[in-house]
C-alpha cells in the first residue's frame, strides 16, 4: 500500500513541489504537470497514465466513486498518495473550487519518427487561448490525430487550464510543443500540407484527405503566420453566409478534423471516387 500519510501545512515540501508545476519553466525541467478532478485522474488510469503522486481531501475520499478510485491509486507501489486538508488543496489545484483530488503526471515523449510516420498530424499556429487549445486538443484525439505540432506561441499544452479543456487527450497524443518553423518543416516531409483560411481554394468537403496530410490551423485573432502559408500547398475554408464572422479556431479545426475522419472511415465517399 503507498497511502502516505496526511498533510495540513501549505508549506510541505511536495505541496510546494505540486504547486511549482504551475509555473511552465519547471512543467519542462520536470517533465510533468497536474491533473485535477476525478473524470481526468481516472481518466489517466484508464490510458496507463499513473500518476507519481497523489493528493486528495477526506470529503473526496469519503464519496463512492472517490473511495474506489483512491483504493486502486494506494493498490500501486509507485504511485504515493497523501490525504491533504481544503486549505492545502486550494494551494495546490488552479481551481476556484477544487474537486478534491489532483495528481501529477510525466510528459508523454514525441518522436520525429512518429511524426514521419503519421498520417494526419495537426499543426497549430499561435493559438494562444487555453480553452480554445484545449479544445483542439480534445478534437485531435476524437478524430484520430496521430500527433499535434505547437509553434512557438501557442499557449503552453500542458498548463492547468488547457490539461482541463481537453479533458485527457494528453494521455494519447504526442505534442510538439514549442517547435520552430524550421523544425515543423522536418516533421511534415512526405505530407500534403494544407491550411485553414476563411478565402481559402477548396471546401474540407471536396478535398481528398486520404493520403498523408498535415492540417495546419492558425490563431482566429491574427489569422495564419506568414510561415504557415509558406509551407501550405493548399488552403481550406468554411463557405459561410454573408456578413458573417469568422468562426474561432476550434471550431474550424473540429469541422475540418471530422471531414477527414469520415473520409478516412468511409473511402467511396471521398471525392472523385467511383
Amino acid at each position: 500500500m503507498t497511502f502516505s500519510g496526511m498533510i495540513t501545512s501549505p508549506d510541505n515540501t511536495k505541496v510546494k513541489y505540486a504547486r511549482s508545476l504551475h509555473k511552465k519553466r519547471v512543467r519542462y525541467r520536470e517533465k510533468r504537470y497536474l491533473i485535477e478532478g476525478l473524470r481526468l485522474v481516472a481518466h489517466a488510469l484508464q490510458r496507463g497514465r499513473w500518476p507519481a503522486l497523489v493528493f486528495h481531501t477526506e470529503a473526496f475520499a469519503a464519496t463512492e466513486r472517490g473511495s474506489s478510485l483512491v483504493q486502486r491509486l494506494v493498490s500501486r507501489e509507485d504511485t504515493a498518495v497523501w490525504c491533504v486538508t481544503p486549505r492545502v488543496m486550494k494551494v495546490i489545484c488552479d481551481t476556484v473550487t477544487p474537486q478534491g483530488v489532483v495528481g501529477i503526471v510525466s510528459m508523454q515523449e514525441a518522436s520525429a519518427a512518429l511524426a514521419h510516420r503519421a498520417t494526419l498530424l495537426l499543426i497549430l499556429d499561435s493559438i494562444r487561448d487555453p480553452g480554445n487549445l484545449g479544445t483542439i486538443l480534445r478534437t485531435a484525439q476524437a478524430t484520430c490525430v496521430e500527433a499535434v505540432v505547437l509553434s512557438h506561441g501557442c499557449a503552453d499544452a500542458y498548463s492547468p487550464k488547457v490539461v482541463r479543456a481537453s479533458m485527457g487527450a494528453h494521455f494519447d497524443l504526442p505534442l510538439f510543443h514549442d517547435a520552430t518553423w524550421p523544425t515543423i518543416e522536418k516533421l511534415v516531409i512526405g505530407k500534403h500540407c494544407v491550411l485553414a483560411d476563411a478565402d481559402g481554394q477548396l471546401t474540407p468537403w471536396e478535398f481528398d484527405w486520404a493520403p498523408p496530410v498535415a492540417l495546419i490551423v492558425g490563431s482566429e485573432a491574427h489569422g495564419a503566420s506568414a510561415e504557415a502559408r509558406a509551407m501550405a500547398q493548399l488552403s481550406l475554408r468554411l463557405p459561410m453566409a454573408e456578413g458573417a464572422e469568422s468562426l474561432n479556431a476550434a471550431i474550424v479545426a473540429a469541422v475540418m478534423l471530422f471531414e477527414a475522419q469520415r473520409q478516412r472511415r468511409w473511402p467511396s465517399q471521398v471525392p472523385g471516387a467511383d
